[in-house]
């Protein structure tokens, strides 16, 4: 029995360097849709290397931008990537026997983080993402930074189909990501009116890195982990801190 036909989809904006793993880890692909943002370097020529159909629009928000992508997709069942993840040869292969007659509307992907200088242990636990989803019945949600797909309908987890996050090559690039994220995610605190800040800002961070380190098993990743589990922490402790201050400006 013949598969869905699968789009790829990934939005871009200077990411010559990892675009290229990325669109060659997904062989899959029947159509390939790069959205791009403005770029000043190479991703458009590695784009049209890969035979992706490209787009240029002007930055609106993470939900926004991914969701203006997803609408350009020529199938049904869409594989939203960012430039700098890729698919392993066990997630391929999973994916394609998922689309086999697929009886729900999404499938969450487990996704293996670089932690700096290495990748993640084998027995940390990973996160899951709703990546792979038939886009008929899916939409962007409008969480800023972390916007990510819903889905009207089931939603099954491959645990084969693991892909790797090239996010994070160096401690200044984690610092760098949470000191944007956490400046991003005021604006939106702020109008939920969130409550007990201070309280969350004492208590939380500690929480946090010891459900890292220990709940998550960063500890198997040496000092990389002990690091990650800190800047996440961090990253925790500077949300709640920046809210602080910004309604102390109020």
């Amino acid at each position: 029995m013949a598969r869905e036909p699968l789009s790829l989809v990934v939005t871009t904006l200077n990411n010559a360097g990892a675009l290229a793993r990325c669109l060659a880890s997904v062989p899959c692909a029947d159509d390939i849709v790069v959205l791009d943002s403005g770029s000043t370097d190479a991703t458009l020529e590695v784009a049209a290397r890969h035979r992706a159909r490209i787009f240029s629009e002007p930055f609106k928000d993470y939900g926004a931008q991914k969701q203006s992508a997803l609408d350009k997709a020529k199938h049904a069942w869409v594989l939203l990537l960012d430039a700098d993840e890729a698919l392993t040869p066990a997630a391929v292969a999973a994916i394609e026997a998922a689309l086999v007659a697929p009886d729900v509307a999404g499938f969450r992907l487990p996704r293996r983080e670089q932690m700096f200088w290495t990748f993640q242990h084998a027995l940390v636990r990973t996160n899951t993402h709703l990546r792979l989803f038939d886009r008929r019945r899916g939409r962007m949600n409008d969480v800023p930074v972390h916007a990510a797909p819903v889905v009207d309908g089931a939603v099954r987890t491959l645990r084969r189909a693991v892909f790797l996050h090239y996010g994070e090559p160096d401690i200044r690039t984690k610092i760098d990501k949470i000191n944007a994220y956490s400046s991003g995610l005021v604006a939106h605190k702020l109008r939920r009116r969130q409550r007990c800040v201070i309280a969350r800002m004492l208590f939380y961070p500690p929480l946090f890195f010891w459900r890292q380190y220990l709940g998550k098993r960063y500890c198997l990743n040496g000092w990389a982990g002990f690091i990650s589990a800190a800047s996440g922490a961090f990253y925790v402790f500077l949300k709640y801190a920046k809210l602080y201050e910004a309604r102390r400006r109020r």
